[in-house]
């Protein structure tokens, strides 16, 4: 392919999603990290669905030392979640199990200085239809989405469809800010896997 059509395919590309790009954090299990490569690269890169911001603590928590849980949550909102405004948890096997997952979202669920990030989770292709959540983002889910701050979803069929489920994850930051549930202490170490039996 010659440079030039090569540019008018990268252009056609920028146009393939045309609704609201919004910054996402993408927090996951390192384990899953081909999956999330992949879900990033379709509907982040090629889809132009959103902004990601992929590095987690869960890649790095040399500087999470401390006891302090406020300490904790201000850190990884300043490091890591940054200027993002929807937290996305891609869910695997293990991923409910993960201390640094429920540390991500006590601080992106965190109401006071900064407006929480809205927070959805999405199930990696690999569990098919159903996974166990993360104990927090379970806390503020609820069955047929009533009354509850996040959703999740089974993985998406189209861009429109994931940039719907977003604009929604934006949009509860201030319709449904009420409904957060983040007074739980932040998980110590990991759980217990319930898919692997052992804590990883």
């Amino acid at each position: 392919m010659n440079g030039l059509n090569d540019n008018k395919f990268r252009g056609e590309k920028e146009m393939a999603y045309q609704g609201i790009k919004r910054r996402v954090f993408i927090s996951h299990y390192k384990g899953d990290r081909t999956e999330v490569d992949d879900f990033v690269q379709k509907f982040a890169i090629e889809e132009k669905v959103f902004t990601p911001y992929v590095l987690g603590a869960n890649d790095n928590d040399e500087f999470i030392n401390s006891a302090n849980p406020e300490y904790v949550m201000t850190q990884i909102r300043k490091k890591y979640l940054l200027d993002t405004t929807v937290t996305i948890v891609l869910i695997g096997s293990c991923t409910h199990s993960r201390r640094y997952i429920d540390w991500e979202l006590k601080s992106s669920l965190k109401q006071g200085e900064y407006t929480p990030n809205g927070v959805m989770g999405i199930i990696l292709p690999s569990k098919g239809n159903s996974a166990y959540l993360p104990p927090r983002l379970e806390d503020n889910w609820s069955k047929g989405h009533e009354n509850c701050y996040a959703r999740y979803w089974v993985y998406p069929k189209t861009a429109e469809q994931l940039g719907a489920w977003i604009e929604d994850a934006f949009n509860a930051r201030t319709s449904r800010a009420h409904l957060i549930k983040n007074s739980q202490d932040m998980m110590k170490y990991n759980a217990k896997c319930k898919i692997c039996g052992i804590t990883h």
